[in-house]
């Protein structure tokens, strides 16, 4: 399987997925800029953490002009799979990728914790897990409180477009949502850190399904 790691100017968390994806998953995954133009030939496009262009305005609000977002809805258009974790979530959502927008926590305070989360629904990133299933997972996000309109609410429930809700909710997300993708299910946005979480060394492996999902929609092998 062939991977791409978006790196925008203030990304933190682009070489933990770069270490999941190669020496945890042993998938090809590659560095791509965001001044690249061109995201062809790639099996999944992932778009992580930090604080892309240091959160000015809001965070994610000026990456979403990166010329590798052009790219990359053209590549999501055309069904490509598309994970954005954290910061990641946020640009999907200010690029219009994803429904709705992240807004400060519920307490204007920066959360660094491991939260327990339930597999809400069936997708191509939650297919290795079963629905239901309890997991725990970092999170480290200042502006993680997912907001929607009543009526985009309604249309994401309807389409069962939420994948993970928060067991115990940290931030004041709406309807406890913690991870949600697009009506086509190809685009999955979540504030939860899967890459953290992919040895049992560093506390756990909770996230290691959600690259398993991806690697079966995929057909993709792996020594992982």
């Amino acid at each position: 399987m062939r991977a791409a790691v978006l790196s925008f100017p203030g990304s933190n968390c682009d070489q933990d997925l770069l270490y999941a994806l190669r020496e945890i998953r042993h998938q090809d995954a590659t560095l791509v800029p965001a001044s690249a133009t061109d995201l062809s030939g790639y099996d999944l496009v992932c778009v992580p953490g930090g604080f892309s262009y240091g959160d000015y305005l809001r965070s994610g609000a000026l990456a979403r002009f990166s010329p590798v977002m052009t790219a990359l809805k053209d590549y999501a258009a055309a069904g490509g799979l598309v994970i954005g974790i954290c910061n990641g979530f946020q640009i999907l959502c200010e690029a219009g990728l994803l429904p709705g927008a992240l807004q400060w926590n519920r307490d204007l305070a920066f959360i660094c914790d491991d939260t327990p989360l339930e597999v809400a629904n069936s997708s191509a990133f939650s297919g290795a897990y079963t629905i239901g299933e309890r997991l725990s997972l970092p999170i480290a996000h200042g502006e993680g409180n997912y907001y929607a309109s009543p009526e985009e609410l309604a249309e994401i429930e309807a389409h069962q477009q939420v994948i993970f809700r928060y067991v115990d909710n940290p931030n004041g997300s709406m309807n406890d949502i913690a991870g949600l993708t697009n009506r086509a299910g190809n685009v999955l946005g979540m504030m939860p850190h899967p890459e953290r979480a992919v040895e049992a060394l560093l506390g756990g492996t909770d996230g290691l399904g959600i690259f398993a999902s991806i690697e079966q929609v995929k057909g993709a092998t792996t020594c992982g």
